[in-house]
């Protein structure tokens, strides 16, 4: 897909300008410099061709803070990815030694590139083009981020490098895996394991990964779409501000994806945010699979694993459905391996019983352990069907309805779930009056 990305220095809204483009609010927006980190990908359409687009961190050429190191890395990949660029600058500040800098970098670049000037929001801001003229790079495209002025311009001129969509039948649905956790478990290395590439943002601070990444994942013929979220902290322990944010967007995350993968730190143990977050992917009714990280850190502790699986029997006692994997989340064995669990789990999640098969195995549970007694008398003329898929949901129809308490339904659950193999995905079932 043609891929446009959007560059510059730090705080000149290319975040704004990337969510203008979208038609959403996708990317995290503060008035804040270095919000922006990881690429930030999204397709979009501008009358009936589509293209990909790329909002990027802000690019301080000369700086050697580590963080900024990171990003400005993660900008020269995207200028590297990209078929054309938009070099955003800032009209109130004017043309500033760094937006030179960046100019002197593009020169050297055999792509199309786009000079917008941000915060040209009325008439009287018209004046304020003329400095950017000193870097012989035009047309000059004056628009406003927040407010959609001069945009269409913009898109005109671009519109003719994008290739026209060819016709044909919708591509399928792309299972999306969100992956969460707590703060430096090693969410982000997963995901760069996975590709082969630095594509998210890494260091030793937690809370480095600020939005929710969406990243295009084929594993032999299948496409998965990764989602890379912030970490999720204590409620009382978040920040105002850019962490709240993302951890929004990290819960959205969990809505929008079929499973979550949860990284747990397999030196520090499963905590009790660790059981919250799973709460979130179980009230969502998400399918799930764990995955105990750094791993190799204790590979030579026979008793680890034992010890590691008694503290999740534990804390984990609602989610005893979920497979688990050990491993490090920097070996290309652990990521290609979980994807036979993330398979299993997502086949059992959209997994869906023909009535009658579903009844005779019923009928099989019912003579194992008798519907409850009602007034010394059994609950009789029962049938049961599913509802839905993504999770397997099933009504129970019956008289006295109001008598089949939960620990019969939880028994019925552990029952369909070993005989229609549904492991890795919740299971709900309701009981109502015939």
């Amino acid at each position: 897909m043609f891929t446009v990305a959007i560059i510059g220095r730090p705080n000149v809204g290319k975040s704004t300008l990337f969510n203008r483009i979208l038609g959403r609010r996708q990317a995290i927006v503060q008035d804040l410099p270095g919000v922006t980190r990881d690429r930030h990908y999204a397709e979009c359409n501008d009358r009936g061709r589509q293209f990909q687009l790329i909002d990027t961190g802000g690019l301080m050429p000369a700086s050697e803070d580590l963080m900024l190191g990171l990003i400005r890395e993660q900008s020269r990949r995207a200028i590297d990815e990209a078929d054309a660029l938009i070099f955003l600058m800032d009209g109130r500040e004017g043309l500033t030694p760094m937006d030179r800098a960046i100019a002197d970098l593009l020169r050297g670049v055999n792509k199309p590139v786009f000079v917008a000037i941000n915060k040209i929001d009325t008439p009287k801001s018209d004046p304020l083009i003329g400095d950017f003229y000193e870097l012989g790079m035009e047309p000059l495209f004056p628009l406003s981020s927040e407010h959609g002025t001069g945009l269409a311009e913009l898109l005109d001129a671009l519109h003719p490098l994008i290739p026209a969509t060819p016709e044909g039948p919708a591509a399928p649905e792309i299972p999306k895996i969100a992956v969460v956790g707590r703060p430096n478990v090693g969410k982000s290395t997963f995901i760069n394991t996975l590709l082969g590439e630095t594509r998210l943002v890494v260091s030793d601070v937690p809370g480095t990964t600020r939005d929710s990444i969406d990243t295009l994942v084929r594993y032999k013929k299948d496409e998965y779409l990764f989602i890379d979220t912030a970490g999720i902290r204590r409620r009382g322990k978040i920040d105002p501000g850019v962490e709240r944010y993302s951890v929004a967007r990290a819960m959205r995350a969990i809505g929008r994806a079929d499973l979550a993968v949860l990284i747990l730190d397999g030196v520090e143990g499963a905590t009790e945010q660790d059981t919250k977050i799973a709460g979130l992917a179980l009230r969502g009714g998400r399918a799930c699979v764990l995955l105990v990280n750094k791993w190799d850190l204790r590979a030579d502790d026979a008793d680890a694993k034992a010890k590691y699986e008694a503290e999740l029997h534990r804390r984990f006692s609602f989610l005893t459905w979920a497979p688990v994997m050990y491993g490090s989340a920097l070996q290309f064995k652990t990521v290609t391996g979980i994807f036979k669990l993330i398979s299993d789990s997502l086949k059992a999640f959209g997994h869906r019983v023909p009535t009658a098969q579903l009844n005779r195995v019923f009928q099989q549970a019912i003579e194992a352990n008798p519907l409850p007694i009602r007034k010394g008398k059994p609950v009789k003329s029962a049938y049961i069907t599913q509802v839905a898929a993504k999770p397997p949901t099933f009504v129970l129809f019956c008289r006295h309805a109001d008598d089949v308490g939960l620990p019969y339904l939880r028994y019925l659950e552990n029952y369909f779930r070993e005989k229609f193999g549904l492991g890795g995905t919740p299971i709900r079932i309701f009981a109502k009056e015939k």
